[in-house]
């Protein structure tokens, strides 16, 4: 739960503040100029982006990773046909952000033509730099270039036949560095490089057919997945360890893997009938992979020489198949019947060996493993039921049931039969719902709801097995003010034959706009997410087998935002900003621990992650001409970790840019 604790931190550092640049505000009209039988919107806003780093370097890129340069902030085109019947097309939008060795970088485009076709196109390219943890000692990180393409045309868009034909394209690329550790469970580890090449290929052809008040959609893909990724060690090393006898003279790994997944997916829509509305959706993937795995190790063992040879391989099919159905009944206009279920089936049947080898005494290992299916089936039933425009209410039952067969061949007979080894485990999950929805008054919406579930067999400790969730929400709207604010529970325990489990999260949000005139805005935001969790563990330490112990972790998240914005006589725009987000943890101020959990320092130091991230920023948009704005920006990063400055870092950052319509 550390990690969930982390991706929360994560997120939330991630969302926690839209970058200062580019500019939001327009400059000139939107009416455009007209130019033919056309009419012209376009803007484009470039300048010089800087960054003045402090602290750890690697951990600014992994979180924000913006650098100074030259950049095409932000570019917009629109062309519409004046009259709805251009010669070649009706419509063109193009958009970008970021060009010019942003981060991130985007560019949309949209052409279309009334009646015959619309194209549209999708391009993104991110720079992802991942620093790993500081316990690896520098010696894990990645940093890789990412491209992601999207082109779809539709025939006939406002007809009832229509044809698609899509293509979607992801690559990735960059090198990395892992570690690997030889010979035994006391050797040392050795730092290894890889190039990563990961790639995937997407084709689709489908049509959508309007009859008889159904609409049918038919879509056929051809999916492509490949991964070349080489490892190596570059040169003889002693390891991270050089006090000890384990080296590493060589090391070669290679890995491809390949697979092939065509689909079908079939969706039926029926929604125009008064009293009732059917929607289903099934799809199949005829998935097949075939992966190999060879790697050799040589060097010093802590007895003498040492090599070995590892070779896994394997060819299965992966054959998914998924269907749904709803079905929505509406007998009366305060009466709404609804019944979701759905069915989830994957399987993977083939063979796949594991099989090592030392090449000085030619003693082998021999692993086999042959199927594993999964099945789901749930089905999902709710009544919702308007007393009046003030009160109604709201319910629900669902049931799912689950299945995971596996299948392990342990060797041949002596009649020459494979030996099989088959596992089954089902889970059964039995949840209610039940809320009510109330209008006091016309502007004021209030929801409660409750959910209660059970499960006989929940497959991981960490599973939902005995829980119960409550939530909350209200909203308020006027002309010149939105408030809503909201709470939500989950308590969830989950005790089995050989651990247990329990967790506790409650959410808490609350978000106000003010509007008063059209020249001032305000935007408050707060959120808490609380999580406790704490689970049954055992290990090896020191030689000995310990058990009944405990892992425990806590975090309490803050995160506050507000944001306000001010127009000063039509001559300018000021927009100003602040967001900070904390997690308190349990309350310490040190790494040891607080008597909860494991009495180890080790542990103690990962049942909480206090930290605190922030980031003021203000932007300044001055109108030189009626198309042309001068714009001025700085936003200022902090991360700081309260148990070690390992990873603290400051920056400074901003813009300065034209932005210009013409």
């Amino acid at each position: 739960m550390k990690f969930l604790g982390a991706v929360l931190i994560t997120a939330a550092i991630a969302l926690a503040q839209p970058t200062v640049a580019p500019t939001a505000e327009p400059a000139g009209s939107t009416r455009g100029q007209n130019a033919g039988a056309y009419n012209i919107v376009n803007s484009f806003e470039t300048g010089y982006r800087f960054a003045e780093i402090g602290g750890d370097l690697g951990k600014y890129r992994s979180d924000v990773n913006f650098t100074s340069g030259v950049r095409l902030l932000s570019s917009s085109l629109m062309i519409h046909s004046r009259e709805g019947h251009g010669r070649f097309f009706d419509q063109l939008v193009l958009t970008t952000q970021g060009l010019g060795n942003d981060p991130y970088e985007n560019a949309i485009l949209r052409i279309e033509k009334n009646r015959l076709y619309r194209f549209d196109m999708s391009w993104r390219q991110n720079e992802y730099f991942n620093p790993a943890l500081t316990i690896a000692s520098g010696l894990h990180g990645m940093n890789t270039l990412r491209r992601f393409q999207d082109y779809d045309l539709t025939l006939l868009p406002q007809s009832s036949f229509k044809f698609f034909l899509g293509y979607t394209r992801n690559n990735q690329s960059g090198p990395a560095l892992t570690t690997i550790q030889v010979f035994d469970s006391r050797g040392d580890e050795f730092p290894l490089f890889s190039n990563i090449r990961r790639q995937r290929n997407e084709y689709r052809l489908g049509t959508e057919i309007k009859a008889l008040g159904y609409r049918l959609n038919l879509m056929h893909g051809w999916d492509n997945f490949k991964e070349d990724t080489p490892t190596a060690l570059t040169a003889a090393s002693a390891g991270a360890n050089s006090n000890d006898a384990v080296t590493l003279n060589t090391f070669s790994r290679a890995e491809p893997y390949h697979g092939n997944s065509p689909y079908w997916r079939v969706t039926l829509i029926r929604e125009d009938r008064k009293n009732y509305a059917v929607n289903g959706r099934f799809t199949y993937t005829a998935g097949r992979r075939a992966f190999v795995l060879d790697e050799f190790a040589g060097g010093t063992a802590r007895f003498g020489a040492f090599n070995r040879q590892v070779l896994t391989y394997g060819d299965a099919s992966r054959p998914v198949a998924t269907g749904n159905l709803t079905v929505s009944l509406f007998p009366t206009s305060r009466l709404t019947l609804t019944n979701h279920t759905s069915v989830y089936n994957v399987r993977t049947d083939g063979n796949s060996y594991y099989r090592t080898v030392d090449n000085g005494t030619l003693a082998t290992d021999f692993l086999n493993f042959q199927y594993l299916g999964i099945r789901t089936l749930a089905n999902e039933t709710q009544v919702n039921f308007e007393f009046s425009p003030m009160a109604a209410a709201f319910g629900g039952y669902q049931f799912s049931h689950r299945r995971v067969s596996s299948i392990e061949r342990l060797g041949f007979t002596d009649g020459g039969a494979p030996d099989l080894a088959a596992a089954t485990q089902t889970n059964r999950l039995h949840s209610g719902i039940l809320g009510v929805r109330l209008r006091p008054i016309k502007p004021l919406v209030i929801v409660l709801d409750a959910e209660l579930g059970r499960a006989d067999r929940p497959f991981y400790p960490t599973s939902e097995r005995d829980y119960h969730l409550l939530g909350a929400r209200i909203q308020y709207r006027s002309r010149s003010v939105t408030f809503s604010a909201q709470a939500r529970s989950n308590y969830n325990n989950n005790s089995t034959s050989l651990t247990s489990f329990s967790s506790q999260s409650r959410n808490y949000s609350g978000d106000l706009s003010w509007n008063p005139r059209t020249w001032v805005g305000l935007d408050l935001s707060y959120a808490k997410v609380h999580l406790y969790t704490v689970g049954g563990i055992a290990y090896f330490a020191s030689g000995a087998f310990v058990r009944n112990d405990r892992s425990y972790y806590y975090s309490n998240i803050h995160h506050g935002n507000l944001t306000a914005r001010f127009s000063l006589r039509r001559r300018a725009d000021l927009f100003v900003g602040f967001s900070r987000v904390q997690d308190t943890g349990d309350g310490r101020a040190t790494s040891t621990g607080a008597g909860i959990g494991s009495a180890l320092p080790l542990f103690q130091t990962a049942q909480t992650y206090p930290l605190t991230f922030q980031s003021p920023m203000a932007r300044l948009s001055l109108r030189l001409r009626e198309r042309l704005h001068l714009n001025v920006g700085y936003q200022y990063y902090g991360y700081r970790e309260e148990f070690s400055n390992l990873q603290n870092y400051r920056a400074n950052t901003g813009y300065t840019s034209l932005l210009w319509s013409f």
